[in-house]
This record gives C-alpha cells, sequence and structure tokens, in this order.
C-alpha cells in the first residue's frame, strides 16, 4: 500500500527537512505518472495527482499532511497522510531526524490505516533512515495468524548535485516482516531507483527509473512535477 512522492526518490517518504529561521507555512502540488510507495504502484501504474500543507519552526519541529489518489483495485480511492517530527542540521553537514507518520484510506471498506516512526541521519550527501510500524488497523494483514505491526524498512539515498538546480539520486531499499509478506507472498524485497531533479522557477521536474526485485514485477519509468508555494 502507499507512499513515495516522486520528487524526493518523492524518494522519499522521509528526506531531512531544512529548518527556517523562523515558523512558516508551505503548500506543495504536483502530479506523477505513476505514485510508487517503496518501489510499488500505489495507482495501478496509473497518474497520481498530490498535495499536501507543512509547518516548520526553526526550532526544528514541523508537522504536515499530504494526500493522493490510489488505485488497490477496490473501493479504496485516496490516502492522506499526517506527520510530525523534528530534525536538525548541524554546521558539520550531519544532520538527524525522528518522525511519525499516518497513512489514513478513509473510504477503504476495513481497517487498514497504520502508522510509522522514523529514524534518519544524514551527512553532506548521504541519507540513513528506518522506520517500523507501531500502531495498525485489525486488516493491515488480512490474516489474523500475522502480526499487523510487523514491518520494517531501511533505506539509503546518495544525491549528488550535478548543477545549482539539476541532482541525480541513487536508493536502496529493503522492507521484511509480517506485512510484506501479506502484501507480496515474500517476508522480505529490496527496492532501488534512480531519479534526476531538476529545479526550474516553475517548480521541480523529476524523472525516475525504479524496480524491485519480486518476481514478476517489471521496472517502471516515472515522470513527476512538484510545485511548492508559501501561504
Amino acid at each position: 500500500m502507499n507512499k513515495l512522492l516522486i520528487g524526493t526518490a518523492v524518494i522519499t517518504t522521509t528526506a531531512l527537512l531544512s529548518v527556517s529561521a523562523h515558523a512558516a507555512v508551505e503548500a506543495n502540488i504536483g502530479a506523477t505518472s505513476n505514485y510508487l510507495w517503496r518501489g510499488i504502484t500505489q495507482t495501478d501504474d496509473a497518474v497520481a495527482v498530490q498535495g499536501g500543507i507543512d509547518y516548520s519552526h526553526d526550532v526544528g519541529f514541523y508537522a504536515g499532511t499530504w494526500a493522493s489518489n490510489v488505485d488497490f483495485g477496490n473501493e479504496t480511492s485516496y490516502e492522506i497522510d499526517f506527520y510530525a517530527g523534528v530534525c536538525r542540521q548541524r554546521r558539520d553537514e550531519f544532520g538527524y531526524d525522528i518522525s511519525y507518520l499516518y497513512y489514513a484510506y478513509p473510504d477503504a471498506d476495513d481497517s487498514v490505516d497504520f502508522g510509522e516512526v522514523t529514524l534518519a541521519a544524514s551527512w553532506k550527501w548521504i541519507e540513513v533512515s528506518y522506520a517500523h510500524v507501531v500502531n495498525a488497523g485489525d486488516d493491515v494483514t488480512g490474516d489474523p495468524t500475522l502480526d499487523e505491526k510487523d514491518m520494517g524498512y531501511l533505506q539509503t539515498t546518495l544525491t549528488f548535485p550535478l548543477s545549482d538546480t539539476l541532482s541525480i539520486a541513487a536508493h536502496y531499499g529493503y522492507s521484511t516482516g509480517d506485512v510484506v509478506s501479506a502484501w507480496y507472498g515474500t517476508d522480505n524485497y529490496a527496492d532501488y531507483s534512480l531519479s534526476l531533479s531538476k529545479d526550474t522557477d516553475f517548480g521541480t521536474v523529476s524523472f525516475m527509473v525504479s524496480d524491485t526485485d519480486l518476481e514478476e514485477d517489471d521496472a517502471k519509468v516515472l515522470l513527476g512535477y512538484s510545485y511548492s508555494f508559501d501561504l
């Protein structure tokens, strides 16, 4: 089920947020040719329209919400996320981020919402993070013999600036646990991607190639666009 905005490789459901010199509220809108979450399509390989609102403060606290259409082959038609966390970026270019993210599916027939805690650290061009489910609905796995909260995700992303406005990112992620087994028929799998992002005066344009090591899962090519503005 669920999240990876293409704008951050939208890798990443968990990139470290920069801290502004004061409190700020920012909104974002965008579209992607395919909404991937940990390498898996959330829209049956169709287009997604996405957007959100973020609040950040100079003490390092941030919070926000984000939404996208989804298609799981049932009545569920959209996802809305709520998140909050604390991050810091030091002068030696080391940063950290501790956050909670809640995935909600308001029109789902079953109780499939869940929440994760993520710990992330970054230094210069590398970021490493680990996320684990801490609360989940009764129907997340659809199997009473499995643990609804048994899912972990370890990932690393390398981002290299090619110019002031152009960057390339390489991503690797590893998912494991009972929830993964229920969703994909294996207790672990890896996803990986390579993306190119270009900042313009009219927003960010992204190109990504993504794949997993799941059987019968083909590589995917994505095009994305996002635009952020102050409120």
